[in-house]
């Protein structure tokens, strides 16, 4: 998701509410005899309101798990997870006076400041990483089709290294098909840099335009392996957020119980 001009609203929104909320915490930290807490009025609504937020930022992922729900536009939903998100965190903090007692509180801080910074590296990455793909990987495909891509390029380098033999003698023929078997098809996801300078050094020049067809098609498996790479970067963050997200909202609940209750 790419933050740009869209996001304004947002962004005003989310910097006017935390602004009235800080304004809302000086006060009621000036005034409450004991200090801030999180049993008090304004730290029970502060807290209600930061879970309220942080609820709607983990109903992202089951909106993504039924795209055919009519619940409003995919990037609306993607806008508000990030800003909403980010808002909770102040408010959170508001609720507890900037202190955690407990064990459980401990943990659920030490949760929220890693879900959040997950959550902003990952926003992050998602500025940088397509324009380094852009750059990078000119021939860049759908991802799920890249093993698919992979199997007919060998399948044409194949093709284009048997195509080149019909014309050549037989000496430079068994001359080729030993570099091909040996040297080139076991390189072709990971051409070394230089090998087919060094390989049309050792065969006739009858088989420099299939030379530089399979030096073509081992460039195309480098942009697959960037492309690879690249994609596994801009997903592999979420490792870490989804699922410390869902701890945070479950063991959110249970410390709103317990307070509550007890």
């Amino acid at each position: 998701m790419i933050i740009d001009r869209s996001h304004r609203p947002w962004l005003v929104a989310s910097c006017g509410a935390f602004a009235l909320a800080g304004i809302g915490y000086a006060w009621h930290a000036s005034t409450w005899h004991a200090g801030p807490t999180g049993a008090s009025p304004a730290g029970l609504a502060f807290g209600i309101a930061g879970y309220a937020l942080m609820l709607f930022a983990g109903l992202l992922g089951a909106r993504k798990k039924v795209p055919t729900w009519r619940l409003g536009r995919a990037q609306t939903w993607m806008r508000g997870h990030l800003w909403l998100g980010l808002l909770s965190f102040p408010l959170i903090l508001f609720h507890g006076g900037f202190a955690w007692r407990g064990p459980l509180t401990a943990i659920l801080m030490l949760l929220l400041f890693i879900v959040i910074i997950s959550g902003i590296f990952g926003a992050a990455l998602q500025h940088i990483l397509p324009r380094i793909m852009t750059a990078q990987v000119p021939l860049e495909t759908i991802y799920e089709e890249i093993p698919h891509i992979r199997a007919q390029l060998l399948a044409d380098a194949d093709e284009l290294a048997l195509a080149s033999n019909v014309d050549a003698e037989i000496g430079d023929r068994s001359r080729f098909d030993e570099i091909y078997r040996n040297r080139i098809r076991p390189h072709l996801e990971a051409a070394p840099a230089g090998m087919f300078f060094a390989i049309r050094a050792s065969v006739v020049p009858a088989f420099y335009p299939a030379i530089a067809g399979l030096e073509r098609i081992c460039e195309e498996q480098r942009q697959l392996n960037r492309q690879t790479r690249l994609y596994h970067w801009l997903h592999a963050w979420l490792l870490v957020h989804v699922p410390l997200s869902i701890a945070l909202l479950v063991l959110g609940g249970i410390h709103a119980v317990v307070a509550l209750r007890y």
